[in-house]
């Protein structure tokens, strides 16, 4: 098997070959996902052994270096050992951003290189002009990686569309082309471009498997005032599927046609998000064109879900509801009477969430991760790394799926007997951050910025900090991930924006504590964004949990819960337990009860 150093070494002497100063690889495709991606475009992994979904490579001719956040430091510790790869937390003091470092490390005169089909147009257009600067150019012509790759890279992949019928979206397709071209309309554009594998797939009620995890398809669209154009390869279009889109007006083309017809448009208002457009299309686009730089008006269409969808979601969750309880109450009766480990555990959960009803397939890779495995936020067992699992301490499972109704995530941290004083003080101010965000009140206009100190302050008041976002949006059966709403701190930019939110939208409330190789806790439900009163002040809106599960009780320290902490705690059990029972059997309903179970000081 080669090695990485190897790999790197292969990749260096392309890049002298090619006059190549500095070679960027990113883990985008050529749709600019930003996290899950086909194998076939993995090749920031494949380079540099790194399997995290964030992050990017940087090679020049004497330094490799791999920057990533702080979800995946300690991954990236342990994968990065032995190699000449060096880890680059971002946003850390002393650590530049990736593309300052580019633009500070191609010389004067010299040569910056990278796959234009994973860069997005924004990105190299700033590169481009930074560089202007010392006179040094942009080769953007090679996929170096994917020569290194070779015969071995996996192949692009075929799997087939299928039709999400409108029961379950609420809008016919050519509603939703309407209403797109209403927002062209607005903005006075002739033609719209849609990269994002979920823009097509929303617009058009089609759903697909190319990902894993993710129901999208790789595929792009142009929308123009009379015409739609729907870019995919052919062999993944079924008959039901094909005559579903005609029924719609959809013409399809080849998926290698789109960038052929994007350079055959002339003297157009093109509509097309700049950080979403890969840097080799725009490169296409003729100079008659006008380019209307914004996002795509999809993106909130997705983001504000429909009554249909709303309700469709919400019937996901309770059967998803009635899995984790399934789970939580085999795993705390079996451990340490039948031999457990994470991957084996794991797999009860996937089997158990596959019994109910519209599963389709998990919404990403369940993380599994016992004791200080959960110090790694997306940690992933497999049959190389795979803890055996004792009757104490914590194990963290984070998981989630996709239903022909909707997407779910969910975080329980699950005792499974003896715990310290310690492990419980921590596990309590992770539920007070949890329990804060959920129970905000705020006029519409609030961003997920505003609220982010809600589900800190109880650890930032300890010096603690968890190092990433607090929540994210979450796609109508599309990716778990979905913009632009969100929950986090620090300033919004390009490529983290702070959407104003809205009633139909669905955040994750994550916050958690990560001890290095000592232990991690986190606690996850999905909210609803809904109407409150409106009076003088405005509309206020709150959130409204989609998540029925039980925390876990033997790990809160009560005496640290404030008053309104500790009613919230107790409605909420009474509302899992109220809609879960009646759905499940004798056993695991007694077990929830005594879960549920109202607490007192």
């Amino acid at each position: 098997m080669v090695s990485v150093n190897e790999r790197i070494a292969q990749l260096r002497k392309l890049m002298h070959q090619k006059k190549i100063d500095v070679y960027y690889v990113p883990n985008e495709d050529d749709h600019l996902s930003e996290e899950y991606t086909a194998e076939y475009f993995q090749c920031k992994s494949f380079l540099s052994g790194f399997t995290g979904d964030a992050g990017c490579l940087i090679v020049t001719k004497n330094f490799a270096g791999l920057w990533t956040d702080g979800r995946y430091f300690t991954q990236a510790e342990g994968e990065l050992a032995g190699t000449e790869v060096t880890l680059m937390r971002l946003r850390q003091a002393g650590v530049p951003d990736p593309l300052d470092y580019l633009i500070a490390n191609t010389p004067k005169n010299g040569v910056l290189g990278f796959d234009g089909r994973v860069v997005s147009a924004a990105v190299a257009r700033k590169l481009a002009d930074a560089l202007s600067a010392k006179n040094a150019k942009l080769h953007m012509s090679d996929d170096l990686a994917g020569l290194v790759w070779g015969n071995e890279r996996p192949a692009m992949p075929e799997e087939k569309l299928f039709v999400l019928p409108e029961k379950y979206t609420g809008e016919s397709a050519a509603e939703r082309i309407g209403r797109v071209r209403e927002a062209m309309k607005t903005q006075k554009a002739d033609v719209l471009v849609l990269t994002e594998l979920e823009d097509p797939c929303w617009m058009l009620n089609v759903r697909g498997n190319d990902i894993a995890c993710t129901p999208v398809a790789y595929a792009f669209a142009i929308v123009t005032r009379t015409k739609v154009y729907y870019y995919v390869d052919l062999v993944k279009v079924p008959a039901a599927v094909k005559k579903h889109l005609e029924k719609a007006g959809v013409t399809i083309r080849p998926y290698s046609m789109v960038s052929k017809d994007l350079a055959g448009l002339k003297k157009k208002v093109i509509w097309a998000d700049l950080n979403r457009l890969n840097a080799s299309f725009y490169a296409k686009l003729d100079a008659s064109d006008t380019v209307l730089n914004a996002p795509s008006p999809i993106r909130m269409f997705r983001a504000v879900k429909n009554p249909v969808e709303v309700r469709n979601t919400l019937n996901a969750h309770v059967r998803d509801g009635v899995a984790m309880v399934r789970f939580i109450c085999w795993l705390k009766e079996n451990a340490g009477k039948i031999p457990m480990d994470e991957v084996s555990v794991q797999n009860k959960l996937y089997e158990l969430r596959a019994e109910g009803k519209n599963y389709i397939e998990p919404s990403f890779e369940t993380i599994c991760a016992y004791r200080g495995n959960a110090a790694m936020m997306h940690y992933t067992a497999h049959d190389d790394v795979n803890a055996k699992i004792s009757p104490n301490g914590f194990l963290l499972v984070d998981s989630g799926g996709t239903y022909y109704d909707g997407t779910t995530d969910i975080t329980r941290t699950i005792s499974l007997g003896k715990t310290t004083r310690e492990e419980r003080m921590y596990y309590t101010k992770v539920l007070q951050c949890h329990l804060d965000l959920a129970r905000a009140k705020f006029l519409h206009g609030t961003t997920g910025n505003n609220l982010d100190i809600l589900a800190r302050e109880p650890l930032w008041n300890m010096n603690i900090d968890f190092q990433c976002g607090t929540g994210h949006g979450v796609g109508h059966v599309l990716s778990v991930h979905e913009g632009p709403q969100g929950i986090r701190w620090g300033m919004p930019t390009l490529a983290r924006p702070s959407a104003v939110l809205e009633e139909g939208m669905v955040v994750t409330d994550e916050p958690g504590v990560y001890l290095p190789h000592k232990l991690g806790i986190r606690i996850e439900n999905e909210l609803l964004v809904v109407k409150d009163e409106n009076n003088f002040y405005g509309q206020f809106l709150r959130f409204e949990s989609l998540t029925f599960c039980p925390y876990d009780l033997e790990s809160i320290e009560v005496s640290l819960l404030t008053d309104d902490e500790l009613k919230q705690l107790n409605a909420y059990h009474k509302m899992v337990y109220e809609t879960l029972s009646p759905l499940l059997p004798a056993k695991e309903k007694s077990w929830l009860r005594k879960a549920t179970r109202a607490v007192k000081r």
